[in-house]
């Protein structure tokens, strides 16, 4: 009965399996949440107040979350489970953008990389709501309630460190100008896109509202926009993060040092 609920839960009842190219773009989104959370949970007893211990780790739950109903609907375009998914692959077979395998840095990385995640998963699922697959309709609509609290918390954090102390200002700004150079790949369309039109969200066409929220933030804030170039990025292409693989080594240790066992 608690599988049958659960299943339920993350996919919605009487889910038809995915297609070959609806399980490629939710591999996108799911291994986007999958690292991000990973990332995210180091985070626990090394924050700056106890408060961002709870905080951060339940935006890390909260994108877990949306990473098994991803992934658990990828894998049933060919009978792989969320498990297989996450434990079983390896760099090279994850789809995650660059920005989201971002190290943490000090805390001023964390909350931009959080600021440019979080705004660009709420435009995307804010859009994927309408999608004609029903599945990825019903992930987007749980999954936008808490990233729009995810963006909102950055957003406070930013505005916080970049008015605070000269210290933290400059921190903010060593930060910003790290992360920058990860933004355009989120945007870039890649040829699944256009298999996938009325089902997946093109996200060339977030740009402009993502653009308009973080302009507000840094004008608020009294930011400026890098000028640096672009990363190459190809995460989508299966291209890794240089630092993926390390990432992955410590989320698959136990799975893989102990198949099969069960808790």
């Amino acid at each position: 009965m608690v599988e049958h609920e659960l299943a339920a839960e993350l996919l919605g009842d009487d889910a038809a399996p995915a297609s070959r190219d609806v399980a490629e773009y939710a591999l996108w989104l799911g291994d986007d949440a999958l690292i991000l959370s990973q990332q995210l949970m180091q985070w626990v007893a090394r924050a700056p107040e106890l408060e961002e211990d709870v905080a951060l780790a339940n935006i890390a739950l909260d994108q877990l979350g949306h990473a098994r109903s991803l992934l658990r609907y990828a894998g049933t375009a060919d009978g792989r489970s969320e498990d297989d998914l996450a434990f079983w692959r390896d760099d090279l077979q994850f789809r995650a953008a660059w920005l989201f395998c971002l190290p943490n840095g000090d805390f001023a990385h964390t909350i931009v990389r959080q600021l440019v995640a979080a705004s660009f998963q709420f435009a995307l699922y804010s859009a994927l709501q309408s999608s004609a697959d029903a599945t990825l309709a019903a992930i987007a609509a749980k999954a936008v309630k808490e990233v729009e609290y995810h963006r909102d918390h950055a957003v406070q954090w930013t505005l916080r460190l970049a008015g605070g102390t000269d210290e933290s200002r400059r921190r903010m700004l060593v930060a910003l100008r790290d992360t920058w150079p990860y933004v355009d790949e989120l945007f870039r369309d890649e040829p699944v896109i256009d298999r996938l039109e009325g089902i997946a969200v093109r996200p060339s066409a977030l740009r402009a509202e993502v653009d308009r929220v973080l302009d507000a933030v840094f004008t608020e804030a009294e930011l400026d926009r890098p000028e640096v170039a672009p990363s190459s990025g190809g995460g989508r292409r299966g291209i890794p993060f240089p630092a993926l693989g390390a990432i992955l080594a410590e989320m698959q240790v136990l799975a893989r040092a102990h198949p099969g066992v069960t808790w």
